[in-house]
């Protein structure tokens, strides 16, 4: 897979001091941080020494240590150890607020977080095949029951549908403007959710009649790629490394977890699915589904799919399209509903843990 590195989190550098009046916030002025690992990188359950170095040898009276915004540490010396009490994986911002006489300075840096376990292997058993729409540009599944909601992209093309998922046959089909690239959906409630790619909006639909009800916009996410729910939170991909949380009533973006292993950053995260507490995950172009804790971030396990796509027909328009990108669960366990961007079949397949 490529990994790539993110950019650190902004923080706030406010400070509430009741009503006492607040000492200017000055720059660095010199003052730097120092990691015990030289790459900045530590795994979850691990630790590591920060420490303030002081080109300027100015006056140190404390020095107080936040890790995105929630203190964890304060010394005189300015050494400190960090260890990761939320077990979050991804970009970390360490800021250090140093406080000189009636002087304050903050500097920071940004470390890795790194998952502290590989992910567990799976495989997969072929259990059923059922016809599937080779022309659909499959973006998302899910199921309600027996129904299978899917949405497909492509400008011109995208669709909201309803499925057999048996016979293949569309029940029901809405048709997005020629202008919008359909992407992930989710059902929640009596609702569907529908990304488009990159116009920076969602479609709501009710969910029985599949008539329009409005609309959301994205807030810092790049772009819509793959939808999910747990029940109460939504979970949104962009296409990076990140998956957004969203407010189920506003659908405004909350919070986000970076998606980790034990060394690297997966990017390219598309096509969601909530199972039993997990996020699974379609990743673009690869032949794999991670399996994603969706308060860390941690990629707790990986399903090895690369020999699925060899059952269905290639489409000769875009064969580097043909990819999987399709995941859906009914409530058996151990059990998937996987179909991809113009795959002629879905597969009903049992997964288990490579021993």
């Amino acid at each position: 897979m490529n990994f790539f590195k993110t950019l650190f989190l902004p923080i706030s550098t406010a400070l509430l001091l009741g009503a006492c009046a607040e000492p200017t916030i000055k720059e660095a002025h010199g003052f730097n941080l120092n990691f015990s690992d030289a790459k900045a990188t530590m795994k979850a359950d691990g630790s590591m020494d920060v420490s303030l170095y002081n080109a300027n040898q100015k006056q140190v009276d404390s020095v107080a240590y936040f890790i995105d915004d929630v203190r964890f540490a304060a010394s005189t010396d300015g050494n400190a150890s960090i260890t990761i009490e939320d077990g979050k994986v991804g970009t970390r911002n360490i800021l250090a607020r140093v406080y000189s006489g009636e002087n304050r300075y903050v500097t920071q840096k940004s470390i890795t977080v790194l998952a502290a376990n590989p992910p567990k292997g799976y495989s997969y058993e072929i259990l059923e095949t059922y016809p599937h729409d080779i022309k659909a540009f499959t973006q998302g599944i899910e199921f309600v029951g027996d129904t299978l909601y899917e949405s497909t992209g492509q400008y011109g093309q995208s669709t909201l549908r309803k499925v057999n998922y048996q016979t293949g046959e569309v029940w029901n089909s809405v048709a997005l403007p020629g202008n919008q690239f359909g992407e992930g959906l989710t059902v929640k409630d009596n609702k569907i959710y529908q990304l488009t790619w990159q116009r920076g909006i969602g479609l709501i639909y009710d969910r029985d009649s599949m008539e329009k009800q409005g609309f959301f916009n994205y807030g810092n996410s790049l772009q819509g790629w793959g939808l999910c729910n747990d029940g109460e939170k939504i979970y949104k991909s962009d296409g990076s490394s990140r998956i957004w949380i969203l407010n189920p009533e506003t659908l405004m973006e909350e919070d986000y977890i970076e998606v980790y292993t034990h060394s690297a950053k997966i990017d390219n995260i598309n096509e969601l699915e909530f199972i039993n507490g997990k996020i699974y995950a379609n990743v673009w172009q690869r032949d794999a589904i991670a399996i994603i804790n969706p308060q860390t971030g941690v990629v707790e396990g990986v399903i090895n799919t690369s020999s699925l796509k060899e059952q269905v027909t290639q489409y000769a328009e875009a064969e580097d399209e043909n990819v999987l990108n399709g995941i859906a669960y009914k409530g058996e366990e151990n059990i998937l509903y996987l179909t991809g961007k113009r795959w002629e079949k879905l597969f009903k397949v049992a997964i288990a843990e490579v021993q």
